[in-house]
Formats: C-alpha cells, sequence, structure tokens
C-alpha cells in the first residue's frame, strides 16, 4: 500500500498533537444526577468481590502507536496519521500478534476461572473501517466458552420501546466474560446525529447518559476497552473499491456505502465530539491508526492483552486436600 500524505502521529496522548479546542465543563461528581449516585452505590457492592482495575492505570495499558483521548480535552483525528505503522514491517508485525495471542488467551483462561470480574471490548469506525477484521484477528484462538461478539444493526420493534441503552446493557459480558461490542451505545449519538433520526435535544444529552452508563458498568467490574479504528478518506475509498473490483467481495458491498460516504466530513465531527466528551479515567478512547490492517491487528490485541495483565486476574483457589486425592482404577 502506498503510503497517504498526511502527517504522523504516533504518541498515546490526545496533547502530543498540539491541537485542543475547549469543551464545555464535564459535570462533577457532585453533579451526577440522583439516579447514578445511587448506581454507584449499588455498584460499590458489587465491585468488592471483584474490584475492577485501577483506572488511574487504564491508559497506560493501550499500546505504543495508539492516541488515547485524555479525558476532558478534544482529539483532533486530522493530526493523528491513519496510515502510520510505527516503524514496523508487516512480517515483524505479525510474529508480534502471535505473542499477543497467547497472552490473550492465557489471560481470558485466568479471568473464566477467576469468575470475578469481566472485560468488556468496544469498537467503533466508520464503514470499511474493519470492526470485522479487527475481532476475527484478535481474537483468534480464544475459547468462545468465555467470549461473546455483539453486533448492533438497526433497532428491533422491542429495542425501540425501551430507552436507548436497554440493548446494550442486556448483552454487557457477565463475570468471568469478554463481551465484545461490533458496533455500539454510540451509534446512538453518530448514526443517529448524522441521519437526524432524532433532534438535537433527543441525542445531545446522551453523551452524559453513556458517561453515566460506563461509570455504572465499572464500578460492577466491568472494565471498558474501547477502540475507534481511524482509517482516511483516500483508504476508504480504496477499500470499497476492491469490493466492486472482486465479484467474492460483492457479498460485502452495499450501494448505501456511497450514499454514506458523501457524509464523511459530518460523521468525522459526530467522531470527534463523541470521542472527546466520552473519554473518561475509567473508560479511555483508543483512537487506532487503522489503514495497515496488520499494523491495527498488533496495536489492539496488544492493548487487550495489557489490560488484562493489569486486571490481573487469578484460578480460584482449590478445594482443601484435593492435591492428595486420587483417582480409583
Amino acid at each position: 500500500m502506498s503510503k497517504k500524505h498526511g502527517k504522523r502521529h504516533s504518541g498515546q496522548s490526545g496533547e502530543e498533537s498540539g491541537h485542543k479546542r475547549e469543551l464545555p465543563p464535564r459535570r462533577s461528581e457532585s453533579d451526577q444526577p440522583p439516579s447514578s449516585a445511587a448506581w454507584a452505590r449499588s455498584a460499590v457492592r458489587h465491585a468488592a468481590r471483584g474490584a475492577p482495575i485501577d483506572t488511574a492505570a487504564l491508559a497506560s495499558c493501550a499500546a505504543s502507536g495508539i492516541v488515547t483521548v485524555q479525558p476532558g480535552e478534544a482529539v483532533d483525528l486530522g493530526a493523528i496519521d491513519a496510515d502510520s505503522d510505527g516503524g514496523l514491517d508487516k512480517e515483524a508485525a505479525k510474529e508480534a500478534l502471535v505473542v499477543e495471542h497467547g497472552r490473550i488467551q492465557e489471560l481470558q483462561e485466568r479471568l473464566y476461572a477467576e469468575h470475578r470480574r469481566s472485560l468488556l471490548v468496544v469498537f467503533q469506525a466508520i464503514d470499511t473501517g474493519g470492526k470485522d477484521g479487527t475481532i476475527r484477528s484478535v481474537f483468534e484462538g480464544v475459547n468462545p466458552q468465555g467470549c461473546r461478539v455483539w453486533s448492533f444493526k438497526v433497532p428491533s420493534a422491542e429495542e425501540r420501546d425501551h430507552d436507548f441503552l436497554w440493548r446494550y446493557h442486556a448483552k454487557a459480558p457477565g463475570r468471568g466474560m469478554i463481551g465484545v461490542f461490533n458496533r455500539s451505545h454510540y451509534e446512538d449519538v453518530l448514526v443517529v446525529r448524522v441521519k437526524s433520526l432524532e433532534p438535537e435535544g433527543v441525542w445531545r444529552p446522551r453523551y452524559d447518559l453513556i458517561n453515566d452508563f460506563e461509570r455504572m458498568l465499572t464500578l460492577s467490574g466491568v472494565t471498558v476497552l474501547k477502540f475507534f479504528l481511524h482509517i482516511s478518506k483516500e483508504e476508504q475509498k480504496e477499500r470499497l473499491e476492491a469490493r466492486i473490483a472482486d465479484p467474492e467481495k460483492h457479498w460485502k458491498f452495499d450501494a448505501a456505502d456511497l450514499v454514506e460516504r458523501e457524509s464523511w466530513d459530518a460523521y468525522q465531527t459526530a467522531f470527534t465530539d463523541a470521542l472527546s466528551r466520552c473519554s473518561t479515567s475509567h473508560a479511555p478512547w483508543h483512537v487506532v491508526p487503522a489503514n495497515r490492517k496488520w499494523y491495527r491487528n498488533l496495536l489492539v490485541a496488544r492493548t487487550i492483552a495489557n489490560t488484562l495483565e493489569a486486571m490481573d486476574p487469578r484460578y480460584p483457589d482449590a478445594q482443601p486436600g484435593i492435591a492428595e486425592l486420587t483417582v480409583p482404577d
């Protein structure tokens, strides 16, 4: 793949881009509505059985090459080079990915055995951004007994009859599980906003509601890990053209994708606001340069492995006397 023009950006912090814009003040803990306070009080009791990861250390789990959006600051997607390769070559990255697969598999087994906490991995991207491919690659070899992938499409009639978070909360991972959201609750401030499916007075308050929701999950022992797969407009064009040119990829192509492409700028604005307003200390957003699939896969896998390692799941204690037991002939 040829290099695309644009700035390189390989740091972990949104501060390094040098591009900042002021955001409206984030609500303080004391400003949380009563329902959020009740969630927190109840959730702390559950978290005591298996405390969530130290949120102060969560952002440091991101692999080098990922841009972690700092809470309270605005991300500048235009300053992040989607074509970055971190100075690696494809073969070296593939070899490193095998190592990360091994780490994830071992740590997943420990998480499942411990049965006290869980991990929710959220993927968002523009059309052709690579969510499906990333999930297939990163979770290769993971025991499906302890991992569930949920792909959220257009809401059903039943889902529309409930609040916008209802269907997502129902799929949050239980204890010991890794849950993967292919698209997520963020669709309700992205597609809903860009397509004007709801008025601004409905979708704009959802940023705070999403932050409340993720905070509640965290206090309940769910570590929330969020990835935005960042591709360039030129890369999207190449991927759409590849689907048109290859008959075996025609099933992936939807003419509506061309219509959606016309809203590229509107989607970039919507993504920017979602990433900036909903990157918190307990659930930060990680922007992944995603033009190069092999580099994208390595960054995501390494960050998941680092996060699981920081959670440090432990095998439960064995039953007393089990080591002395013998199996009869």
